[in-house]
C-alpha cells in the first residue's frame, strides 16, 4: 500500500493549485471599482487598445509603425529603426521613449527598442489608468494567475509521475485501483490546465472582462485599430519582417 501516500500527496498539490487558480481567475475577474457602470461604455484610445490585447510590447508595436506611417521613423525590413527627420520633436511621451531609446545616433535594431520603450514610465502610466478604471488586469493580479497555472501544471506532471511509479511496483492484479485513484488528480488538474488556457489568458493576461468587451466592440477597418487589437500579423510582409527581426 505504499501508493497511498504518494496518491494523497498528489491529490493535495492538484487541489492547492486548482483552488489558487480559481481564487485568482476570480479576483482578476472582479470588477474594479473605477469600472463604468452598466449602460455606460467608456472609450478607449489606440493605445489603450493595443495595451489590453497585447501588453506593453504591443503599445510599442503600435508607436513604431505610427510614427513609421507618419515618415517620422524608418522601420527597415532587416530590423533597424531610423530616425526621418531628426529635427521633430516627439507628439507625445510614448514618442519621446521612442526617440530616446533609439540614442544619440537615432538608429537602432528594433530588438533592442522594443523593451526599452515598453518598459517606461508612460507605458507603466498607461496601464496604471486602465487599471483604474477597471479595464485592465493589475500586475498582481497576471503574477497571481501565472502562479496558479504553474501549481497547477506541477500537480498534473506529479500525479502522473506517481501513478506512473505505483503501478509499476504492485502487482498487475492490484493495479486497477491504484490507476482509479490517480485518475481523479489527474483529471482534475488537467481540466483546469485546459480551462487555465481556454478561458483564463484570453480573458485576464492584460485586459478585464470589462476591457475584453471593449475590444470586441472596436472596428479593425482602420490599419492602427487592427494593429492594436490583432497584432503584427495584420501588416504588410515589410513591417511583419522588420517587428519579428528579433523573435
Amino acid at each position: 500500500m505504499v501508493w497511498i501516500p504518494l496518491l494523497l500527496v498528489a491529490c493535495v498539490v492538484a487541489g492547492v493549485g486548482c483552488a489558487r487558480l480559481c481564487r485568482a481567475t476570480l479576483a482578476a475577474a472582479r470588477p474594479a471599482r473605477g469600472e463604468a457602470p452598466v449602460g455606460r461604455t467608456p472609450e478607449i484610445t489606440v493605445g489603450e487598445a493595443a495595451y489590453l490585447a497585447g501588453g506593453p510590447l504591443r503599445v510599442t508595436d503600435l508607436t513604431l509603425v505610427s510614427m513609421h506611417r507618419a515618415r517620422r521613423l524608418l522601420l527597415a525590413r532587416t530590423g533597424w529603426a531610423t530616425v526621418v527627420d531628426a529635427d521633430a520633436g516627439a507628439r507625445d511621451e510614448l514618442e519621446r521613449a521612442v526617440i530616446d531609446a533609439l540614442g544619440p545616433g537615432g538608429q537602432a535594431p528594433i530588438p533592442a527598442v522594443r523593451p526599452l520603450v515598453a518598459a517606461t514610465d508612460s507605458v507603466h502610466l498607461l496601464a496604471e489608468r486602465l487599471v483604474e478604471r477597471g479595464l485592465a488586469v493589475s500586475a498582481s493580479g497576471r503574477r497571481e494567475v501565472d502562479a496558479g497555472l504553474r501549481v497547477v501544471r506541477a500537480g498534473f506532471l506529479l500525479s502522473l509521475a506517481f501513478g506512473t511509479a505505483s503501478a509499476l511496483l504492485v502487482p498487475a492484479a492490484e493495479r486497477a485501483p491504484v490507476l482509479g485513484g490517480f485518475a481523479l488528480p489527474l483529471l482534475a488538474s488537467g481540466l483546469c490546465l485546459l480551462i487555465g488556457r481556454i478561458e483564463v489568458y484570453p480573458y485576464t493576461r492584460w485586459a478585464s472582462p470589462a476591457g475584453q468587451r471593449l475590444l470586441a466592440g472596436l472596428s479593425p477597418a482602420d490599419p492602427l485599430t487592427a494593429l492594436a487589437t490583432r497584432g503584427p500579423g495584420v501588416l504588410e510582409p515589410e513591417l511583419r519582417a522588420a517587428l519579428r527581426s528579433g523573435d
